[in-house]
């Protein structure tokens, strides 16, 4: 028996190929099994793949399901985002309405198009609203783990773990020279992320030379992923804890640039806004996207067991 399946690589939080961070999207993943769209994320070897399916929830266009090389995880914004632009696109979701509603296992998650002289510019997703709490481990212990001096740590903010989907672990830096040159001690640093239930330790600082309002970088050993080169939830995570922490001022509107990437050689651009709605606020994350490739993958199988051959064809 054969089954084929249609697969895209979209570069996410970018407008240059091989830039921002390279999702895979299977938009009609309808008569897969998990297992078999775990063992395609395995293959296609991303940071994460997303798989479209239909949505019995009226509220939706389509389920949302998302798979790193190594487990489904619940929530992935850069995958989020490629999908949508992957939609609005080659699908023409751009002609039939202003947005698209994914429901994922952590609800509904709107993304809508941000257009300029009648072309796509960007793409914008609401993320769950953000919550932070209080982690019970030392700035010494998070250096050492991250691979930086304990003096590397902007003690102004505190470490606290962030949520707007999936949990991320906040670490303050004081400069960004620190943070390009962080080297990770990661098999450690998967065992803290595992025994505090982290997806990943999310590096930040607001030393940019003001080429962005924020930079960042992220660590995921624990999800199958050393380094995630621009990282949607994580950088919702990060402006929920801004505002939620007080280091924004509260009750504004605030608009931030977030720079990633530019370690590894994947560079992205991320816009986060962030609009106070009572006690808590709404977080954006937005960007441009980029289909750099695209394919079939013949799933054959023998005797219940099947193997994967990938063809490109453009």
């Amino acid at each position: 028996m054969k089954k084929v399946v249609e697969f895209f690589y979209v570069d996410a939080f970018t407008t240059e190929t091989f830039g921002g961070n390279p999702a895979g999207v299977i938009p009609h993943a309808e008569n897969l099994t998990d297992e078999e769209m775990l063992n395609i994320a395995n293959e296609l070897n991303l940071s994460e793949t997303a798989f479209l399916l239909p949505s019995t929830n009226v509220n939706a266009d389509y389920q949302i399901k998302y798979f790193t090389p190594t487990k489904e995880v619940d929530f992935c914004g850069h995958a989020t985002l490629g999908t949508a632009w992957l939609m609005a696109n080659k699908y023409n979701w751009i002609d039939k309405d202003e947005k698209i509603i994914f429901e994922s296992n952590i609800g509904l998650i709107p993304v809508k198009w941000i257009t300029e002289n009648n072309h796509l510019k960007s793409v914008s997703m609401t993320q769950v609203r953000p919550h932070v709490k209080s982690i019970d481990i030392s700035p010494e212990v998070v250096a050492d783990l991250v691979g930086l001096d304990e003096t590397d740590i902007d003690d102004r903010y505190p470490i606290k773990i962030a949520n707007t989907g999936v949990p991320h672990l906040m670490v303050p830096v004081k400069t960004r020279q620190a943070i390009d040159q962080a080297e990770p001690k990661l098999n450690e640093l998967k065992k803290m992320n595992n025994h505090f239930n982290i997806s990943t330790t999310h590096l930040f600082t607001f030393d940019t030379n003001g080429e962005f309002d924020i930079y960042t970088r992220d660590f995921c050993p624990n999800i199958g992923i050393d380094e995630d080169p621009v990282t949607g939830a994580a950088n919702g995570a990060l402006g929920g804890y801004l505002y939620l922490e007080n280091i924004l001022a509260p009750q504004e509107k605030h608009q931030l640039v977030i720079g990633q990437g530019h370690t590894i050689n994947r560079p992205g651009t991320l816009y986060v806004t962030i609009t106070p709605d009572g006690e808590n606020a709404v977080i954006e994350v937005a960007g441009a996207a980029v289909v750099s490739i695209e394919g079939k993958i013949l799933l054959q199988y023998y005797f219940s067991e099947f193997s994967v051959l990938i063809i490109i064809i453009k």
